[in-house]
């Protein structure tokens, strides 16, 4: 493992246009301030077990609650914080309503943290 000095470099220098250039790619702050929120919404394993969970197929409240095995209060929490965050959507059939990914987008970042993680 690397010491702390052999990662900082020995000399002052700035190459500019690198630094323009990238300054040019990165998003603007509101996009910015948007990712952090998602980034601490995904930071609970509860919230990652029921994304995962409904990245199969769409679950009610109740299966999400026996399938991860917390209470069907704390499930319905946690799906408010990730609806808000516009994470899962729902739709309602008679007296029931399903949970699903709001779209692939959120499918690919969790599997691809994960496929990080188990690497």
């Amino acid at each position: 493992m690397p010491e702390e000095k052999d990662l900082i470099c020995e000399t002052t220098f700035i190459d500019e246009n690198k630094v323009n250039r990238v300054k040019k790619q990165l998003p603007e702050e509101d996009i910015l301030l948007g990712l952090s929120e998602i980034f601490k919404v995904l930071g609970d394993s509860t919230r990652l077990k029921i994304l995962l969970s409904i990245s199969y197929t769409e679950l009610c409240v109740c299966d999400i609650s026996a399938l991860i095995g917390v209470s069907v209060s704390a499930i319905s929490h946690q799906l408010r914080l990730l609806k808000n965050s516009r994470l899962v959507k729902y739709r309602k059939e008679g007296k029931m309503v399903y949970y699903s990914l709001k779209d692939d987008h959120i499918k690919s970042i969790v599997n691809e943290a994960r496929k990080h993680v188990e690497e």
